[in-house]
């Protein structure tokens, strides 16, 4: 089957919030003109300005030899508060593509939960902002120059300009602003962590002695610093750097969710604040943007919606018709925010949202159907919050049963990185929650993992994907999905140490099958199913070697 290629949705959207939305300067200055405002003119001035440092002009305008004339052009848009806003963007596609890395990495969302946790552990206070035109910042990695437009003013229009800065567009303005960013931050004695590049560390002492590691965290020109004196380590990046005026302050939101002291009822330390995370403000706006599409085609979401999918629904027993090419890419399109509303927190549509994932190639009207589904059971349950909570988690200890592993697996140990640096700060409890849904696709038999691991009481990180292979019981279904959490506890438990923190004994781990406990903890439990050895010998050595109990 073919399907033609359609423009963008940049190019075919003409209007947004009601305003209509230009595709060129001149295009921009003609809706001025027709409607007595100046709006759009302001802010081509105003991003000009901004980016003004990114341009050279020669005199004689003749370039330098090895420079390659690229085309520019200026992408329009309109903010939530009808504010008009303009970007100049260089075309890097007109570039030869580099032989390396030309992207810029950002920090994982795991670290950024560890880091919210580690604040309240450590009694640590945290400072955000956000870097002013970030990648102009750093120079242009490309020799290229284009011609200057009507956006340069009329004295400059038609001139050929040497472009010296990363500018957005450029295949190697990501790498370019990545790789200024970090000398700046090693220049000031912090060095990045071996687990996650963007995680940049730095030991510190606070007056009383307590010693800890301060954190800086860069997600591109979004910054976090966790430190008991944050402003220090700002104002050095200040003094470096433009920041957004008002952006310095303790996080209130962060990646497209409301961060906030949470203060925790009947705990130890009822006065000691911990942080939260809410999707709340990111899930109405997606909520609204759905009903306004439907509202469209005199369409409305569903009512009275208590789950997130609909009851006994399977998605790969859908034979209703598949989508055209342009209902599809809006498929897709909320599949990516549904997903990072489950980034951002909300684990009970975890389950529903992977399995309507499984379908971005080919999506069908009733798969389109259970999506408007999941955005009615959040617009019905649109109140959550996630807490840090540092709270060490009691568990009965007669639950874990302690064995002599040494017969079996004599040389089991868990591997402990030679260049792991120096444990500060208090340490922290890890477990892990795991299960299985044998056989749930109807269609293939193969079943669901589930996985949420926890420090002390603050989930992390969490997992919900369908299985490679077909088990032809529970027993085996379980302990494939117990293989995957210790792949998962043991990159954790990696990650933790590289960030110098202190992790407080094995992992311990929580199942609901009585079978894959008892034959995974009692060393002369003997394995009938062979095709399960490598999951089964995978937990009991992880056991051996002190990784989960």
């Amino acid at each position: 089957r073919i399907v033609k290629k359609e423009k963008s949705r940049y190019w075919t959207q003409t209007h947004k919030y009601g305003v209509q939305l230009p595709k060129s300067v001149t295009e921009a200055l003609r809706i001025d003109e027709e409607t007595g405002t100046d709006l759009w003119r302001r802010a081509i001035e105003k991003e000009m300005r901004a980016i003004d440092c990114a341009f050279e002009f020669k005199d004689d305008n003749v370039m330098p030899p090895g420079y390659l004339k690229i085309d520019c052009h200026m992408v329009f848009d309109v903010k939530m508060t009808l504010e008009r806003k303009a970007r100049y963007v260089a075309g890097g596609h007109q570039t030869e593509p580099s032989k390396g890395i030309t992207f810029a990495s950002v920090v994982s969302r795991d670290s950024i939960r560890i880091a919210f946790l580690v604040a309240a552990l450590n009694d640590l206070e945290i400072l955000s902002a956000d870097i002013s035109g970030a990648y102009l910042n750093a120079p242009c990695g490309e020799k290229v120059y284009t011609i200057a437009g009507k956006e340069f003013g009329p004295d400059k229009e038609g001139r050929p300009v040497l472009i010296k800065r990363a500018l957005y567009g450029l295949r190697s303005s990501g790498k370019a602003w990545r790789d200024h960013m970090a000398a700046t931050l090693r220049d000031y004695g912090y060095s990045s962590c071996k687990a996650d590049p963007d995680v940049w560390m730095r030991p510190k002492t606070k007056p009383d002695g307590f010693k800890y590691w301060s954190y800086i965290l860069v997600y591109t020109d979004d910054i976090l610093i966790i430190d008991h004196e944050p402003k220090v380590a700002m104002d050095h990046i200040a003094s470096r750097y433009t920041l957004k005026p008002g952006s310095v302050k303790e996080p209130d939101s962060y990646l497209g969710s409301q961060v906030s002291k949470f203060y925790i009822d009947g705990a130890d330390d009822p006065e000691k604040p911990r942080w939260a995370m809410s999707s709340e403000k990111y899930v109405k706006q997606a909520v609204t943007d759905v009903e306004t599409e439907l509202a469209k085609i005199d369409q409305c979401l569903p009512t009275k919606v208590t789950t997130p999918v609909s009851q006994g629904y399977r998605p790969e027993l859908d034979q209703s018709k598949e989508l055209d090419s342009r209902r599809a890419q809006y498929y897709q399109s909320l599949i990516g925010v549904l997903r990072w509303i489950c980034e951002l927190g909300r684990l009970d549509i975890l389950v529903a949202v992977s399995m309507l994932s499984r379908y971005v190639v080919s999506p069908r009207e009733g798969h389109l159907q259970q999506l408007f589904h999941i955005f009615a059971y959040l617009k019905h349950h649109k109140r959550s919050k996630m807490v840090f909570d540092d709270t060490e988690p009691v568990f009965d200890e007669s639950r874990f049963k302690a064995c002599d592993w040494s017969e079996f697996y004599p040389d089991a140990e868990e591997a402990i990185p030679h260049n792991v640096p120096e444990e500060r700060g208090h340490g922290v409890l890890t477990s892990c929650f795991v299960d299985s849904d044998h056989a749930g696709c109807k269609a293939t038999r193969r079943s669901h993992t589930g996985v949420i691991l926890f420090l002390n009481k603050a989930p992390v990180m969490w997992y919900s994907k369908r299985q490679n292979t077909v088990e032809t019981s529970t027993f085996g279904s379980e302990f494939c999905a117990l293989k995957t959490a210790i792949d998962m506890i043991e990159g954790l438990r990696y990650k933790l140490r590289m960030m110098g923190i202190p992790v407080n004994g094995p992992t311990s781990v929580f199942c609901d099958n009585e079978s894959v406990v008892k034959n995974s903890t009692a060393p002369e439990s003997m394995l009938k199913k062979r095709h399960n050895a490598i999951a089964y010998h995978r937990a009991r050595e992880a056991q051996a070697a002190g990784i989960i109990r």
